[in-house]
């Protein structure tokens, strides 16, 4: 069975680059623009793993983690805060408001994919694999 990723960033050419390089590696791929769309996306489609931006209109990506984390739904869903800020503050920010993981764009997409795959719970072989897809 397929997992269900939801990417949640302003830009709509990251989205697009990011959804490109995980439909390589089999997964459904959902998307939003910002913090309270991605809540209701979330709501409806019950993502297995988010991926969220921090600097967005309407709501930003740390409002909208304390938001999910706030549901008892989404305590355990994996999200990994993905920013270009990268000051100590910012990231002590995330995990605060409850991210599962951090990273700073620009970032390298196998990278990226390993660190969903791992949040998943697939073995190392599966994320080496499904990281390599990503290089090609």
């Amino acid at each position: 069975m397929s997992k269900t990723v939801l990417l949640v960033d302003d830009s709509r050419t990251a989205l697009m680059l990011q959804k490109m390089m995980l439909a390589k590696t089999g997964f459904e791929v959902l998307t939003a623009t910002d913090g309270r769309a991605a809540i209701d996306l979330a709501k409806q489609r019950d993502p297995d793993l988010i991926v969220m931006d921090v600097m967005m209109p309407k709501l930003n990506g740390i409002d909208a983690v304390r938001h999910l984390r706030a549901d008892p739904n989404f305590r355990d869903t994996p999200i990994i805060m993905v920013t270009t800020r990268s000051e100590a503050f910012s990231v002590n920010e995330g995990y605060a408001a409850g991210c599962t993981d951090y990273m700073t764009k620009p970032f390298n997409g196998a990278e990226l994919v390993a660190k969903i795959n791992r949040h998943l719970g697939f073995e190392d072989d599966e994320v080496e694999a499904r990281s390599t897809e990503v290089r090609r």
